[in-house]
């Protein structure tokens, strides 16, 4: 794997505190796979790694396998790299929506939590794609259209909050948790 890039396993621990994820290969009877990208070289992997969303990502219906990353194999899977598996060129920075509004509250239909295969939403992890910029502060995340992750299957969907009041760009300078973060690094 390049600039120590791994494939980020089983997000358990749903939607407020996923546990970090870890690459453990010692044990498993899998085949490993191999991902060529452009930016990271090759990437070893195995079936059981990938996210699965049948539908694909809105804008991107043809990728349906993501491989997540860890960007910082010192980091907890706060900040992913999901990597298409079907387009090696289609990658996404994601973020755990937690880490930036402690009081994120996404509502998913019944119809979600059973297409997910979950009864309960807080058996689910939760991802908010990032549009990055020059300046990390004016990056923006979209907490409207989440990535709702089964950590048990690793079937995934994106929703739309519809009635949520969340928007499609919140910048990561507007959030409190960002600034205090800011504020304590100067």
């Amino acid at each position: 794997a390049g600039i120590g890039l791994q494939p980020a396993l089983s997000p358990k621990g749903g939607r407020k505190s996923p546990k970090n994820y870890k690459h453990d290969h010692y044990y498993s009877m899998e085949e490993i796979m191999q991902l060529h990208t452009k930016d990271y070289g090759v990437i070893d992997y195995e079936e059981k790694d990938l996210f699965h969303f049948p539908d694909g990502l809105f804008g991107f219906s043809e990728v349906q396998h993501y491989l997540p990353l860890c960007l910082n194999e010192e980091e907890d899977s706060t900040i992913l790299l999901l990597q298409g598996v079907e387009n090696p060129d289609v990658a996404f920075v994601v973020i755990n929506p937690f880490s930036l509004d402690p009081d994120y509250a996404p509502n998913l239909t019944d119809e979600e939590l059973t297409y997910l295969g979950v009864k309960d939403a807080e058996d689910l992890s939760y991802y908010v794609t990032c549009v990055l910029q020059a300046d990390y502060l004016d990056n923006t995340v979209n907490l409207k259209c989440p990535l709702v992750i089964n950590p048990e299957n690793h079937k995934g969907m994106q929703v739309i909050l519809e009635a949520s009041g969340y928007e499609y760009k919140h910048t990561l300078g507007s959030f409190e948790s960002v600034q205090a973060k800011q504020k304590a690094a100067v």
